[in-house]
């Protein structure tokens, strides 16, 4: 097979980045070890969040938004999502300073961010039962995805609509280099010429990388999350509410109440280390963490506490800085990577796709991401890339902690 573009992974980036090119006019082949979201993208928690640590961040998480209530538009295919608005409630002193400062200077970059008032929090989300002397902002612009699957299935029904061909089953066994310059990629099927190969492989995105000799800064990291039994008095479009100091975010799935977050010690796990066949069914999930999660805000979210009717899990990459890698990778011509996702790798993925593409073809950036590039880092070693990831993880919701 020949094309312009080769993308191994068929999560949520490599789908929208596959798709992206092909809107410009490239042929693009997709490669997939096994299903498109079959990996952490179908296990997401289908959150979209305006507001950003950075500039940058916040502009690719807002066209990200916009992409998706308006997915039908450009894409062709319906998506359907929960309009719902976000609340960011800090229970601290010092957790409200934080917040603060970070509504002050996202609505610097144009983000439609209020503070509420505690009758507004109680009004809004009514899951919650606030002491009233919490600070909340609410976020009009948050929407979510209620079944993460239905963006992949989007994504691959669009993909295929403009001319992506999607191989699933298929591994990248070799990434097939000629002078230092990458020519294609090798599956046990077939051998693919491309000028252009995009590592979006989530998890195993270095693994990939080092086919070509690649270096990518990156660490896996388990990510879990509950939905409780249905509960016939939760309003099943209340918000996504966000509670900063525990780091826990909640929203409604399936009649129920999903409560996830972010742990302090997180679990390392480095596909590399295990067998070949391992995927994402076969992260090992730990109860007693989402009951150590819903404990925190038991008291605000009785619901919480309900008995799960299911847990779910998969793998964060997460980068030394916190933000994305996304770009050409260095020393290896032809070879771009798009992963790095810190938790909004699904949320994202819209915008960071599109700017990837855009890259690769020299179309107008929308979204100038070359500060994303894999080039800004030096060289690590795995236990410092692990050491690093776990700590961007940790603090993904509570930097005051830091």
């Amino acid at each position: 097979m020949q094309c312009d573009i080769a993308v191994i992974g068929a999560g949520a980036i490599g789908l929208s980045t596959a798709l992206h090119g092909a809107l410009r006019g490239r042929s693009v082949v997709l490669v997939e070890r096994a299903t498109a979201g079959s990996q952490a993208s179908g296990r997401a928690a289908g959150l979209f969040k305006s507001v950003q640590a950075d500039e940058l961040r916040t502009r690719i998480a807002r066209r990200s938004i916009d992409a998706a209530v308006s997915f039908g538009d450009w894409a062709g295919e319906p998506l359907p999502v929960c309009r719902s608005g976000s609340y960011l409630v800090a229970r601290t002193p010092q957790h409200a300073q934080y917040l603060r400062t970070e509504a002050a200077q996202s609505r610097g970059w144009g983000v439609d961010v209020r503070e509420a008032t505690a009758s507004e929090l109680a009004d809004g989300v009514g899951y919650y039962h606030g002491s009233g002397h919490e600070l909340a902002l609410h976020c009009p612009e948050d929407i979510y995805i209620d079944e993460p699957v239905s963006l992949v299935r989007a994504l691959l029904a669009a993909a295929r609509r403009h001319g992506v061909q999607v191989l699933e089953g298929e591994a990248a066994q070799a990434v097939t280099l000629s002078a230092g310059r990458v020519t294609g990629l090798d599956t046990f099927a077939r051998t693919i010429t491309a000028p252009v190969v995009v590592d979006a492989a989530g998890a195993w995105t270095r693994q990939v990388a080092g086919l070509a000799g690649g270096e990518v800064a990156l660490a896996a990291v388990r990510h879990q999350l509950l939905v409780t039994e249905p509960a016939p008095e939760l309003d099943p479009a209340a918000p996504i509410c966000r509670v900063v100091d525990a780091a826990v975010y909640l929203r409604p799935n399936r009649g129920g109440l999903m409560v996830g977050g972010f742990e302090a010690d997180p679990l390392a796990l480095d596909p590399q280390d295990q067998p070949v066949s391992f995927g994402t069914d076969d992260v090992p999930l730990d109860r007693t963490v989402l009951d150590g999660m819903a404990a925190l805000v038991a008291k605000e979210v009785p619901l919480a506490t309900a008995g799960a009717a299911e847990l779910r899990g998969g793998l964060f990459t997460m980068s030394p800085d916190g933000r994305f890698v996304a770009g050409p990778v260095p020393d290896v011509p032809g070879l771009w990577v798009a992963s790095g996702c810190n938790g909004s790798g699904f949320s994202s993925s819209l915008g960071l796709g599109e700017a990837v593409a855009d890259w690769i073809t020299g179309e107008d950036q929308r979204l100038d991401i070359s500060d994303l590039s894999p080039a800004r880092f030096g060289a690590f070693t795995r236990e410092e890339l692990v050491k690093a990831g776990a700590w961007q993880y940790a603090h993904y919701y509570d930097p005051a902690a830091s």
